[in-house]
């Protein structure tokens, strides 16, 4: 049955046609057995076809099928001839003007007013006469005329809001759908950008301090055992760090798979910084580092961005500053606001690495800085500082950004 209905849904010309020719057969029975004699015979034979080519053809030229129907009602009005099986054709132009969305409201404004003024030309023109029929029988049969072509005209009209409604909820669902797919690759492409920034974060710094570490480690190799050996243990130790940091990470690739604490990376703050700078100074950089303030907790986030940029600032420093360089690490606790000031005193970064993202392809972490820092609302500077060295300053806010 579902291949039968879909094969009428997609032919259906061919379906109105089937009925125009059944119309065709009751209406010629009419002709040969009640229709008019004489001249009017072959007029009304016409007209009827004229009905049925309406039928026929009702949804793929409505508009012109409702004038042709039109003028058939008026020419049967004029040449008297007789309302037959074949003005069934009226009610069914009636109904799929009224119901086609595609047809102007004009048009089945016009079915409208011939469904109400039809059956009172037809009475008055052949009823009219009767003087024993009262007034109020004559009302009441145009009445019951009348019913037929409204009902078929509300039927329609109802259809064709209908239609408009699940349209609008077709193209409402199709809509939404674009929306959650752009909204899941936005996702995607947002938490790639996370793990990019963990990673960088996680590999440069402790790769930053094994190497040198192993560099120290080779230069005193056979003068001095004892520093090689702290070398070496240094090393593995922030080689296992970096291991594990790195596969808490990467277990948000993995499906189902979540470490304890419902948190796939890592997520040191402030009160980390501390570790942060013992590692640090036992690589070979001096760093002074200061609280300023009243410490309080601060969200999650915000803690998070802290260690990440002072972590990413003295890697830099590491790398770019130079022999005999120091740092200095200030965080501020301020009423609604955090400041955050790492600077050093070497021969700084390249330019491009601060002033165009890093377009040589070796400045991420200033790029995972500023994205870090505007998403919790905050302001981040980099660049040389006054009398040699490299500046990064950060404010961030204590409260949700709106």
């Amino acid at each position: 049955m579902q291949r039968l209905y879909a094969f009428l849904r997609m032919h259906p010309t061919g379906v109105d046609s089937f009925w125009a020719l059944a119309l065709l057969g009751f209406s010629s029975l009419w002709l040969l057995a009640d229709g008019p004699r004489g001249m009017l015979t072959p007029l009304a034979a016409v007209f009827a076809v004229g009905l049925c080519l309406v039928v026929a053809l009702r949804r793929k030229a409505p508009v012109k099928m409702l004038l042709m129907t039109a003028a058939i009602g008026v020419g049967q009005l004029i040449f008297g001839i007789q309302p037959n099986i074949s003005d069934v054709a009226m009610l069914v132009i009636a109904y799929t003007v009224a119901s086609a969305p595609a047809v102007p409201r004009w048009a089945s404004r016009c079915a409208l007013a011939g469904a109400l003024l039809s059956p009172a030309l037809t009475f008055w023109r052949y009823a009219y006469d009767d003087e024993y029929r009262p007034v109020s029988l004559n009302l009441v049969l145009v009445g019951l005329l009348t019913v037929p072509f409204v009902l078929a005209w509300v039927l329609g009209d109802s259809m064709r809001t209908r239609r408009a409604y699940w349209a609008q909820l077709e193209e409402r669902a199709a809509r939404l759908e674009k929306e959650r797919e752009a909204q899941s690759r936005i996702a995607v492409a947002a938490e790639r950008a996370r793990i990019a920034r963990e990673l960088h974060d996680v590999v440069a710094h402790n790769v930053s301090v094994m190497v040198v570490q192993a560099d120290g480690a080779a230069y005193v190799l056979d003068v001095a055992p004892d520093q090689t050996r702290e070398a070496l243990e240094t090393i593995s130790g922030t080689g296992r760090q970096a291991l594990a940091e790195m596969r808490r990470l990467l277990g948000v690739l993995r499906t189902g798979e979540q470490p304890e604490g419902g948190e796939y990376v890592p997520q040191p703050g402030v009160e980390q910084l501390e570790d942060l700078m013992d590692q640090v100074r036992g690589a070979g950089l001096p760093v002074d580092f200061r609280v300023e303030g009243e410490s309080r907790e601060l969200p999650s986030s915000v803690a998070l961005t802290v260690y990440r940029i002072v972590q990413e600032a003295l890697t830099n420093t590491r790398k770019h500053g130079g022999p005999d360089v120091g740092a200095t690490v200030r965080v501020s606790y301020r009423d609604e606001y955090l400041e955050l000031l790492v600077e050093d005193d070497g021969r700084g970064a390249q330019q491009e690495l601060y002033e165009e993202g890093g377009a040589d392809g070796l400045g991420h972490g200033l790029i995972g800085m500023r994205e870090r820092v505007g998403m919790v609302g905050g302001s981040l500077t980099a660049g040389p500082r006054a009398g040699g060295g490299f500046r990064i300053s950060a404010v961030l806010p204590l409260k949700p950004a709106r």
